[in-house]
């Protein structure tokens, strides 16, 4: 699959993210020298997190007949010793629904085995980045 990532010429410093038929806005707050039109990448990649807790809550909960009703993801970013290596997450799972505590405790043990979570401490992610050819 590939993503790709347009500038939006007409602004300051969005751009528009296409992925599949889906097409978004990014762009910094004003204090970075962007109009807030969208998120920022460090929004999506929180976003990421909280997102595939709630999608693989809701897919588990399904699967298992679990009564789940509605599920919400909080993500709280602390990124103030990110340029020392330390970029922290805290993800709280609100679920209501007739549940018992052991559902309550058996859905928040999946949230904490999503995809995205494993990806993000448990895979080591290699970037590569190079320079299309230039323009004839």
């Amino acid at each position: 699959m590939t993503i790709e990532v347009i500038r939006d010429r007409s602004r300051k410093m969005a751009h528009t993210v296409h992925v599949r038929q889906h097409a978004f806005a990014v762009d910094e707050p004003e204090s970075n020298g962007g109009e807030d039109l969208g998120p920022t990448p460090h929004d999506l990649y929180d976003s990421a997190l909280g997102a595939c807790k709630a999608l693989t809550t809701l897919w588990y909960a399904r699967r298992k007949q679990i009564p789940v009703e509605d599920i919400r993801v909080t993500v709280e970013r602390d990124d103030s010793e990110e340029r020392r290596g330390t970029y922290r997450l805290r993800t709280t799972l609100h679920l209501t629904g007739p549940l018992t505590e052991a559902q309550r405790q058996e859905l928040l043990n999946v949230a904490g085995k999503c995809p995205v979570h494993k990806l993000m401490t448990q895979a080591t992610t290699e970037v590569v980045t190079e320079l299309a050819p230039a323009a004839a």
